[in-house]
């Protein structure tokens, strides 16, 4: 008996990922989620130099402004709220010395730039089409920062803007390094905030727009671009709201590692595979609480995990406990 419609994914043939690999994941807040499954595996990866980035407009901007090497400067930043903050950047930036906004955005900026350049993965993850549009400098926001509703516009991102949005980013990645691997990806948070039927117009477009520049003509530009279907397990296989947490929103533990494990299947190696298993049983082993710290056998557990730790270190010099 089958009790759920499963997606048929394909392993890749070449260019999996293994621990030689260094991603970059760039986009909504389900990049974290995937960020943190990286994290806890001891992969090489950087998650979201500006923060969270919900549409492709503002994924554009910042990898525009990192390839270009942007110096942000005083007019680049706003005070509101007794904080100075970015339109360009998360509200994790925002800061109430100016000075340090700044300093901070400058300084990703270069490790950005760097990280672009020598990742052999790059990982989008789109949240959503609708974009807020400053009516006084016409400019499209990453982030309103609880600026007042009535000094934007809101417009939705139409497919062909998608798609051409897309393939600008594509074109400049590729610009500075030609054989990295590109994974599109819809977020499954569903971005309720907009309305119901504004949400699925919204992911609607925003999959069509991936799918409409990734159907083009094979061409150096969309080469070694790819689309996992985040969205669509969310949905299809995942579909129960136990899978949710409680703002019946956001994916929950239980999906994220089922979307994890879904990911896993088709881009990791197998020799990564066995790695992230031995990850795991230190990672199991450093969460253990004994009930008896002093004992001899958990003298000779610690030994145990740091001898596994040593050996893991002198394979792959990066990992760190």
């Amino acid at each position: 008996m089958k009790l759920q419609t499963k997606i048929p994914l394909e392993k890749q043939s070449k260019n999996l990922i293994d621990y030689s690999s260094n991603m970059l994941l760039i986009g909504s807040c389900f990049v974290e989620n995937i960020g943190e499954k990286l994290d806890y595996f001891k992969f090489k990866n950087t998650q979201n130099p500006f923060g969270i980035l919900f549409h492709p407009k503002a994924i554009e901007n910042l990898i525009s402004d990192v390839i270009n090497k942007k110096t942000y400067s005083e007019k680049d930043v706003f005070f509101h709220n007794e904080q100075w903050h970015c339109f360009d950047a998360h509200s994790k930036f925002s800061n109430t010395s100016k000075e340090a906004v700044l300093h901070d955005l400058n300084e990703n900026i270069k490790s950005a730039n760097k990280q672009i350049q020598e990742s052999t993965h790059v990982v989008i993850t789109l949240g959503t089409a609708w974009i807020y549009r400053s009516t006084h400098t016409k400019e499209i926001v990453a982030n309103c920062h609880k600026v007042p509703q009535k000094e934007f516009t809101k417009e939705l991102l139409t497919v062909d803007e998608v798609s051409t949005l897309i393939e600008t980013i594509v074109s400049l990645i590729r610009g500075v390094n030609s054989k990295v691997e590109i994974i599109f990806t819809v977020s499954p948070v569903r971005h309720i905030k907009d309305g119901f039927i504004e949400n699925t117009q919204s992911k609607a477009h925003l999959i069509s727009g991936i799918h409409q520049f990734l159907n083009q003509k094979p061409s150096t530009v969309n080469h070694q671009s790819f689309y996992f279907p985040s969205y669509e397990i969310m949905m299809d296989e995942l579909r129960d709201y136990r899978f949710y947490k409680e703002d019946m929103i956001h994916p929950n533990t239980t999906a994220i590692n089922y979307i994890w494990n879904r990911f896993q299947e088709v881009w990791m190696s197998s020799k990564a595979n066995n790695t992230m298993e031995k990850i795991h049983v230190i990672q199991k082993g450093l969460q253990h609480k004994p009930f008896n710290p002093n004992s001899e056998a958990h003298k000779n557990f610690l030994q145990n995990i740091e001898a596994k730790k040593t050996q893991l270190k002198t394979q792959f010099p990066h990992i760190l406990f």
